[in-house]
């Protein structure tokens, strides 16, 4: 096998790392992107009652301000793509790296340090475009030079980096350093995280793809961004499969608005192995990220995504919520398992990444796009469900409600095919025959 970027190829024996499918040439961006997401994640498992407790008056409140939060996530996702093709990966990435870091710290002193909930609503809110375009710009640097043959699997070790950070690793930071920091200082110690990713993935990867733009020169921003909009059109399927990429993650971070109060105080597991909870359900997801990135590139794509995405999540998003509350806090190895099974079957939607540029080879940039707009609309969806049936239907109805969202996602990701195989069977197997 040669290197997994094109330009320059290496002679000799392919190394370790091109043959677990991890892009030698990128190794320093994904370990980038893995700090720049623990300092992403630190927060994820108290900053909702926290926000309630320091300004915010409410659940409920501190949901909205997620939920702005997520609609800046969802349009700098959706932007990622397109700025990429025309600016490049890095220039992308460095623009929402110096976002993060100068919203967080306007957030930290004015908006927390205040207990001003309009400043909540404002400072955190813009923060959200930071780790979109820092994140999947470098996701489509990989797109941009991973060969077609091991993309399943180079996306898996991106969405190992990325949920190793958000919010597994993050989550152990924060149970490591609230008890002697507190929540307040915890959340200065995840900025030095956020820098520290900064440097490794900017100064670090020197693959030349990503510094110019992606696209020919004779293509206009404006049409590079109207490529991002037309792609719907051009190839619904691809739209089908952003509505997918919703559904992946949209319970994930919609739970992550009522479950830290209910499984900390009203089933008793208290912070501390809340905490440890959250950072063992990601710590499989992780795991899971590369073995079915990998299970992919052999099965198929869209089979792995229907069968132990879809179905597996819509039982495990079940388990995950119902089992610890019926058992208590004395059956907290249980919660464990079903944790770990909710984590193992998110992973399962890993090679949409793969699956959905490769639908569209004339349009992978605005494929991209929608695609990132998915996994972006997650963090508004997901907390918008919860803010807005949570009052109706408490915590129980709103899991159930993702459960059938999962059930739904199987549906259309049966109509998720690659152009030159619709209407015909899928082959096993590494190349473009495994996308299906």
């Amino acid at each position: 096998m040669s290197t997994a970027t094109p330009p320059p190829a290496t002679a000799g024996a392919p190394s370790l790392l091109d043959r677990w499918g991890l892009p030698k040439a990128l190794v320093y961006g994904y370990l980038g992107v893995l700090l720049f997401m623990i300092g992403d994640g630190v927060e994820s498992g108290f900053i909702s009652p926290f926000m309630a407790d320091h300004g915010a008056g409410t659940d409920v409140r501190a949901g909205y301000v997620i939920t702005l939060y997520g609609v800046a996530v969802m349009i700098a996702s959706w932007f990622s793509g397109a700025l990429s093709d025309v600016w490049g990966p890095r220039r992308v990435m460095t623009i929402g790296f110096v976002i993060w870091v100068v919203f967080d710290v306007l957030y930290l002193v004015f908006a927390l340090g205040g207990q001003n909930y309009e400043l909540m609503l404002l400072f955190y809110g813009i923060r959200g475009f930071g780790y979109p375009l820092f994140a999947f710009g470098f996701l489509v640097w990989i797109t941009a030079t991973a060969p077609q043959a091991r993309l399943g699997t180079a996306v898996g070790w991106f969405y190992f980096a990325f949920t190793g950070g958000l919010p597994t690793l993050g989550s152990l930071w924060a149970s490591a350093t609230n008890p002697f920091l507190g929540q307040y200082g915890t959340l200065w110690s995840a900025l030095a995280l956020i820098v520290l990713g900064g440097v490794f993935a900017l100064f670090g990867v020197r693959e030349r793809t990503g510094y110019q733009r992606l696209i020919p020169q004779e293509v206009p921003f404006g049409r590079s961004i109207g490529n991002s909009v037309s792609v719907i059109w051009t190839h619904p399927r691809v739209f089908v499969g952003c509505i997918v990429r919703v559904i992946n993650t949209a319970p994930e971070f919609g739970m992550l608005v009522f479950l830290p109060r209910i499984f900390s105080d009203e089933v008793g597991f208290g912070q501390s192995r809340w905490l440890v909870l959250l950072a063992i359900i990601y710590g499989s997801n992780i795991v899971c990220n590369l073995i079915f990135g990998a299970l992919s590139d052999r099965i198929g794509w869209r089979t792995t995504i229907a069968t132990f995405g879809g179905l597996g999540c819509a039982v495990s998003v079940v388990l995950l919520y119902f089992v610890p509350v019926a058992l208590g806090p004395d059956y907290f190895w249980v919660a464990v398992l079903t944790g770990i099974f909710y984590g193992a079957t998110l992973a399962g939607f890993v090679p949409i990444s793969a699956l959905i540029p490769s639908m569209a080879p004339t349009n992978k940039g605005g494929a991209m796009a929608l695609l990132n707009l998915g996994a972006g609309g997650a963090t508004f969806v997901g907390p918008a469900i919860a803010s807005v049936f949570f009052p109706l239907f408490g915590a129980g109805g709103v899991t159930l409600i993702f459960a059938g969202l999962y059930v739904v996602s199987i549906g259309l990701t049966m109509l998720l095919k690659l152009p030159e195989q619709q209407g015909s069977a899928v082959a096993t197997g590494g190349a473009v025959a495994a996308g299906r």
